[in-house]
């Protein structure tokens, strides 16, 4: 009977870690250069957390901007920012820079 226990305990951890690793696995990367992101469409799961790395290689700092996704994150020249948006609904979500308005424009595809 112990020896059931373990096994059932060891396949729950499995179970649990597997889809663990499948949520922390939804990862975009986003570069500002020349005042603008790349790419300026991203595409991620709809209903999970997905990690967003912000790489700002502009000498200029810049701020990642959204309403829709709720989220405002200062990124300095040449440093690198991570933010977490979701889980999603299947939609669109725009965001842009507050320092480059003009220019620094996209949106996140969630589905």
């Amino acid at each position: 009977m112990p020896r059931l226990k373990l096994a059932s305990a060891f396949a729950l951890t499995l179970v649990l870690g597997a889809g663990a690793a499948r949520a922390a696995g939804a990862e975009a990367v986003l570069v500002i250069k020349s005042h603008r992101f790349e790419p300026a469409q991203i595409k991620v799961p709809a209903g999970q957390r997905v990690k967003l790395s912000v790489h700002n290689q502009d000498s200029t700092p810049e701020e990642f901007e959204s309403y829709s996704l709720d989220r405002e994150k200062l990124v300095p020249a040449g440093t690198k920012a991570t933010l977490f948006i979701g889980p999603l609904e299947p939609g669109t979500y725009k965001f842009y820079g507050e320092f480059h308005q003009g220019t620094a424009q996209g949106v996140v595809i969630a589905e």
